[in-house]
């Protein structure tokens, strides 16, 4: 059975997600916490429901170009994705990359993947995306080996 802070930090992290990722996403989460508040003993699920650590509302969130289930798909069936994007300055590009990372951000999310046409890792801000399209292809390499070599590349440490 889970201890009283680990409780706490599920939920804590639950309702961070329900209120601050996109709708599918969120409903999930949702859905995950009830699913976890109906196994716990009576005394856990109350001092779950009663818990003071609460998610604030944070600053607007930049809405998302396109659905990011799309996107999740991908990254799980390691797919390629054909997207329409935008950058900052309004420059518009059309690309085929391999999804295996989706941050998602106070404000805003961050798709990260390999670019076949910069032929390197990319980040796309999600709201920025105009359109997406997932393909039947694979990519070539395995995502796992994609994130490590991204979070060595940026000094992210595996927790």
């Amino acid at each position: 059975m889970f201890a009283e802070e680990e409780i706490e930090a599920l939920a804590l992290g639950i309702r961070w997600v329900a209120n601050r990722a996109d709708g599918a996403l969120g409903a999930a989460a949702q859905n995950a916490l009830a699913k976890i508040a109906a196994v716990l003993p009576p005394d856990l699920r109350d001092r779950m429901d009663a818990s003071a650590l609460l998610v604030g509302p944070g600053e607007p969130i930049v809405g998302d170009g396109v659905d990011l289930a799309v996107v999740r798909r991908a990254i799980r069936g390691e797919r390629k994705l054909s997207i329409a994007y935008r950058d900052r300055d309004g420059a518009a590009s059309e690309r085929v990359v391999w999804p295996f990372a989706l941050g998602f951000f106070d404000r805003l999310r961050v798709m990260v993947a390999w670019c076949e046409l910069r032929g390197a890792i990319r980040h796309f801000r999600a709201d920025r995306i105009v359109s997406v399209m997932a393909l039947e292809a694979r990519y070539p390499r395995r995502r796992q080996a994609l994130l490590k070599e991204w979070r060595e590349a940026e000094g992210i440490p595996v927790r």
